[in-house]
This record gives structure tokens, C-alpha cells and sequence, in this order.
């Protein structure tokens, strides 16, 4: 009984609110032409002027110089840069008698397609080294010399760091 009642209550509100509704015609024109003025109007534009411009420019020249936008530009003077190529490699580690053969040590960064890098700080001296690459496999550098008195059987390369802090491959 109740539910009949609210559907017709329901039924006369939805008929009244489908009702066209009239509005003024002089409203309707005064509503569509400031519709059409305001389209005319044009955007503000935003002038900089020749500080503004100035001051930009000081800004990007600032982070030019003071951001260091390659690897070689955040190299310590005591540092040096480790490189192998291995595109199918997962993950590569440095180990050497600089590091006690720890490859949790001197984790490399994958930089471009199989780049393989990382730097260590070194000091004057002749160290031996090897690239563990995947966790299994020891390499030698490529672009270093081979260590002749391997103790270990393990290919392994030589590095030898000047007494200036510039680090420099040689045997």
C-alpha cells in the first residue's frame, strides 16, 4: 500500500522535471552574448622583460657549471674508473687485492647497453683485479694487462696507480 504511493510520488516528480522550462528571451540573449564576448577577449600575455630574461640565463648557467653532467666530472683525483663490456651479463662485480676479493664491495652499474662501470678510490700503487661477472664467471680486463704470478688460477688483470693520484693502467 505505502509502496504504490511512493512510486507515484516518484512518477509526478519525474514528470514535472521533464517539463520544458521557459525561460526569457531577453535573458537568453543577454546569457549567449556574453558567452560570444567573452570568446573575443583576448589572453593576457605574459610579458618578461629583459631582467627576467637575464636572470634565466644566470640560472642555467649556474647548474651548467656547478652540476656535474658526467661520470668522468664526479671522478675523485684518487679514483679510478673500472669499464667492462658485458651486454649479456645480469650483474658484474669488482673484486681485487684492493677490495680483499669481496665482490659485495665494488658493485658495477649497468650504464649503456651492457657498459658495465664503477668507480674506486685507489692509492699510489700496483693492484690485481678481475671483473665476476653473473656471480660465476672471473674476467680479466680486457683493456689491461694480464697478471703474470695469478696465485689462484682465476684470469685477473694488473692496474698500477702513480704517486701523483692520476690512475693509469700499466703493468
Amino acid at each position: 500500500m505505502f509502496e504504490h504511493a511512493e512510486n507515484e510520488i516518484i512518477e509526478r516528480v519525474i514528470r514535472q522535471l521533464r517539463k520544458p522550462v521557459a525561460i526569457d528571451a531577453r535573458f537568453d540573449a543577454r546569457v549567449m552574448g556574453q558567452i560570444a564576448g567573452d570568446a573575443t577577449i583576448a589572453t593576457p600575455r605574459v610579458r618578461l622583460g629583459r631582467w627576467t630574461w637575464l636572470a634565466a640565463a644566470a640560472v642555467f648557467a649556474a647548474l651548467l657549471i656547478l652540476h656535474p653532467w658526467s661520470q668522468r666530472a664526479a671522478v675523485r683525483p684518487d679514483s679510478y674508473q673500472f669499464v667492462l663490456i658485458a651486454p649479456k651479463a645480469a650483474s658484474v662485480a669488482l673484486v681485487g687485492d684492493f677490495n680483499d676479493w669481496n665482490p659485495a664491495r665494488s658493485p658495477m652499474r649497468a650504464t649503456h647497453a651492457g657498459i658495465w662501470a664503477t668507480v674506486v678510490p685507489l692509492a699510489p700503487g700496483r693492484y690485481h683485479y678481475a671483473f665476476l661477472v653473473n656471480g660465476v664467471e672471473w674476467r680479466r680486463d680486457p683493456a689491461a694487462p694480464a697478471a703474470l704470478d695469478d696465485d689462484f688460477g682465476s684470469p685477473s688483470s694488473v692496474v698500477t696507480v702513480g704517486g701523483s693520484g692520476a690512475g693509469g693502467r700499466g703493468s
